[in-house]
């Protein structure tokens, strides 16, 4: 019990990673508020992020680490991380560089649609076109 009073109530960072060697990162625009994408960091992205000031993530698909913006123009600046109270999840809210996007598809954030149900069940609503 006081190692978990130590972990939610106690100011050392002690970010619990999965079994995969990854914690999910959730990132929202600073100024808007706006959640921009959901990725996951190791260790060493979240080292350099720390470090550098910039966000990094490790690509699952590609088991890489990968900065965010590096090909596009839209760096990540951090200007704050936030851990939950077990420390398995992070905030980072961000300044977003280049044409502000932070989506694969051109657009300013990954949720673009919304789910909605109809006669037929389930589907997807375009919040937004690009």
């Amino acid at each position: 019990m006081a190692a978990s009073i130590d972990m939610e109530e106690g100011t050392a960072f002690a970010p619990k990673f999965g079994a995969d060697g990854l914690i999910t990162c959730v990132a929202v625009d600073a100024q808007s508020g706006d959640v921009l994408m959901v990725a996951h960091m190791n260790r060493e992205a979240l080292e350099r992020t720390l470090a550098e000031g910039r966000v990094w993530y490790f690509s699952r698909s590609r088991q890489s680490l990968w900065l965010k913006g590096e090909t596009s123009g839209q760096i990540q600046t951090l200007l704050e991380m936030r851990v939950d109270c077990d420390q398995d999840c992070l905030v980072v809210k961000v300044r977003v560089g280049g044409d502000g996007g932070a989506c694969h598809t051109g657009r300013p954030t990954c949720f673009y649609r919304r789910v909605v149900t109809g006669p037929h069940g389930p589907a997807l609503a375009f919040i937004d076109r690009k």
